[in-house]
């Protein structure tokens, strides 16, 4: 069962009609991971056409989960300021300008500070998507979330897909980059109007009452941050380390490609259907449950049978990644207003992103101390068990203004 619904906006010069509304959160959504995967593509290529150090080469690997975590944080603040549609083209607009222009510079210091503004419009249209479905669709926001959540992994493996063939189209890993700048640029045209106005009247009481929801004070606040970011410990993990998994257990590159490929592809429909079955939900610890297990479950097949399972530790580990998905619906029924979805929603992300960036990292240090994958998948089932505890505390029917 749902939180109760923030009552819809009344109609006005500063809203726009609800198919204009959705619209304009699945463009967004769309380019909520083309800026970190197109650059995974091409990393090869752009570390040595900017001869890129190692350092500087870490840096970016690990820059999207800090900028997410620092930037996001902010949000609140601009929300207190400016209208969420404002916000919304600033974000798609930092995005856009950053793509564009690390795409064309010869100084790897410039690069990694673009980048950073270009995750820096990311963090925020992160934490703004799920205050927008609230607002604009307090009755369908399972659905609404499903569908953009399903948007944005379509953005994500597009990005991942074609960057290469478009850099090797135009003979150039800048062209790779560059192009997703043009979505973010649409993306902003359903926003643009209502974002461009004046100020509406009631914004400073809306301020007034964010001032007031404080979610780092609260158990739940820190529930839902250590379940948001032990998941996307999981996520960043698996997408950096588990083709590595596969090609140590005697898989060709290729197949090992293909299998951290299918992760991605059972999680689709599992991303749509998620929200819009937690939203029928009175009580969501079964579902949290069951996001752990699967995820322990396909980490113990991994370790002790890589090759002769794979296909269901794939099936499982997605199914486990389904938490992604819930953990954003969460954020819209663990508050009653549209300031406390802003305040849980930045404090969620940016402090789960900073729980989420140790996780390749510390898969990677002790994959290379120990010279296998026991201990770090040790790690891993350590971390879904946590997700476990920490998602059955924010599974209870609670708000983060009471």
């Amino acid at each position: 069962m749902s939180s109760p619904a923030v009552a819809a906006p009344a109609p006005s010069r500063h809203v726009l009609a609800p198919a204009m509304a959705l619209a304009g959160i699945l463009l967004v959504a769309l380019n909520l991971r083309t800026a970190v995967t197109s650059l995974g593509a091409l990393l090869d290529e752009v570390r040595v056409g900017l001869h890129l150090s190692g350092a500087l080469a870490g840096m970016v690997t690990t820059l999207p989960a800090l900028s997410f975590a620092a930037f996001g944080a902010l949000t609140p603040w601009l929300t207190r300021r400016f209208t969420p549609a404002r916000v919304l083209v600033g974000a798609m607009g930092a995005l856009a300008v950053g793509e564009v222009l690390r795409a064309t510079t010869h100084s790897a210091a410039i690069f990694v500070a673009l980048s950073a503004l270009a995750l820096a419009g990311i963090a925020v249209a992160n934490v703004l998507l799920p205050v927008m479905v609230k607002t604009y669709f307090p009755g369908r926001a399972g659905l609404v979330t499903g569908v953009y959540t399903m948007t944005l992994t379509a953005g994500t493996t597009a990005a991942a897909a074609a960057s290469v063939p478009i850099a090797e189209a135009f003979g150039s890993w800048r062209a790779g980059l560059g192009v997703w700048a043009v979505i973010a640029v649409v993306a902003m045209l359903p926003w643009l109007r209502a974002g461009l106005r004046r100020t509406p009247p009631g914004t400073r009481s809306s301020a007034a009452a964010l001032d007031r929801v404080h979610p780092g004070r609260k158990r739940l606040g820190w529930a839902m941050a250590v379940y948001f970011g032990t998941q996307s410990l999981s996520g960043y993990a698996t997408m950096g380390w588990l083709a590595q998994i596969f090609r140590d257990a005697d898989y060709s590159p290729t197949t090992a490609g293909l299998l951290l490929a299918g992760v991605t592809g059972v999680g689709v429909p599992i991303a749509l259907l998620m929200p819009a079955m937690a939203q029928r939900m009175r009580n969501l610890r079964s579902l949290v449950i069951a996001m752990s297990v699967a995820m322990v479950a396909s980490y113990v097949g991994l370790a002790l049978a890589p090759r002769g399972g794979a296909i269901a530790w794939v099936v499982l580990l997605a199914i486990g990644q389904g938490a992604f998905p819930l953990a954003l619906a969460m954020i819209g029924m663990r508050a009653r207003t549209s300031e406390g979805t802003v305040a849980l929603s930045a404090f969620a992300q940016s402090t789960g992103y900073l729980i989420a960036a140790l996780g390749p990292f510390v898969v990677g240090v002790l994959y290379e101390s120990t010279a296998g994958w026991v201990v770090p998948i040790a790690f891993l089932v350590v971390a879904a068990v946590v997700q476990g505890f920490a998602g059955v505390f924010a599974a209870k029917r609670r708000f983060i203004e009471d």
